[in-house]
């Protein structure tokens, strides 16, 4: 089976209309969201054409990252969105349920606690059967000093939560207001700040069974492992087996990242992804395949086993989301 750990939903014409109305009323739509089973369905199926046409089986479905507006005054503008993509989610799921599994988007808002995000959460997992989650480190996107990093104990709230209901958090940053940030390059540095935050902090001593996921090949830590391993020895501790406490996907688009990804952290520690429809869903001129078709890359690095490649297509991410299931 092949899984698609790192997708997001493809959002109907009505959704982009009730995004409008929530931005331009200040979150006091005139009406409701409309969303018909025909645009859910369709959107439903653009997407399981894709994964067809690159043999995923599974993907799991998240809101649009950079679309989140967890920075946009005031909050409630978030609290709403949210609902309305974890709902188009949810329906998604429930209309296709051999395809698709449900991620929640969090209403994160600038650097307010994540306690407002918990009621939402519980409900999906317990009430909607969603399996996992995103997680903005930044939910300022670049406007205003962002909140404390991961490792600190503003996030302990969610963190206990996620412990609580057992499910990964995919560590995502959302929009970037920032002219010298484009979103992509705010993905690679907020991950790779959340590493060396939670590296550095006592999070995994206080939670030991926390489920972190930290997407696109973990930011640019792998590519300066020398700098870390140094750090790390003068404070007497291991970097690679601190690194070891975190999980990764391939969404890097790129065989020599990925290879250098699977010896960094090992493969048994990083989930197939590829984020398809998204960024990399662009022509490589040099293969002929769009650079997020990832399975094939996959398959023809050498030096992964085949047990090495059933863990990372399937296995890995069936063991972190303990409420996945197969039927």
């Amino acid at each position: 089976m092949i899984i698609d750990s790192h997708a997001h939903v493809v959002i109907p014409t009505e959704s982009y209309r009730y995004m409008a109305e929530l931005i331009a009323s200040r979150a006091n739509p005139a009406t409701r969201p409309q969303l018909s089973d025909e645009s859910v369905r369709a959107s439903g199926e653009a997407i399981i054409k894709i994964m067809d046409s690159v043999g995923t089986d599974i993907q799991f479905l998240s809101p649009r990252p950079y679309m989140q507006m967890h920075s946009v005054k005031p909050a409630k503008v978030s609290a709403l969105w949210t609902a309305h993509m974890n709902d188009l989610v949810h329906r998604t799921v429930e209309m296709f349920p051999a395809r698709f599994r449900a991620v929640a988007g969090l209403p994160q808002y600038r650097d307010s606690s994540p306690v407002n995000c918990l009621d939402e959460l519980k409900f999906r997992v317990k009430e909607q059967g969603f399996i996992g989650c995103l997680l903005n480190p930044d939910p300022t996107e670049g406007d205003g000093a962002p909140p404390p990093g991961l490792g600190d104990e503003f996030w302990y709230p969610l963190y206990e939560v996620l412990c609580e209901l057992d499910i990964p958090a995919l560590i995502h940053s959302a929009g970037s207001c920032q002219p010298r940030e484009s979103y992509t390059l705010k993905f690679i540095n907020e991950e790779s700040i959340a590493i060396t935050s939670l590296l550095s902090s006592r999070v995994f001593e206080r939670f030991p069974n926390l489920k972190l996921i930290v997407p696109h090949g973990g930011g640019a830590i792998p590519y300066h492992m020398g700098r870390f391993r140094a750090w790390a020895v003068r404070a007497g501790k291991s970097f690679d087996e601190q690194l070891r406490q975190l999980h990764f996907d391939t969404t890097t688009y790129d065989k020599l990242a990925l290879e250098l990804l699977f010896k960094t952290v090992g493969a048994d520690r990083v989930l197939f992804a590829t984020e398809k429809p998204g960024t990399g869903s662009a022509r490589d001129p040099e293969t002929g395949l769009d650079f997020d078709d990832l399975k094939p890359v996959i398959e023809n690095i050498d030096f992964l086993t085949e047990e090495d490649r059933h863990n990372v297509f399937e296995c890995n991410c069936t063991r972190l989301y303990s409420r996945f299931r197969k039927d």
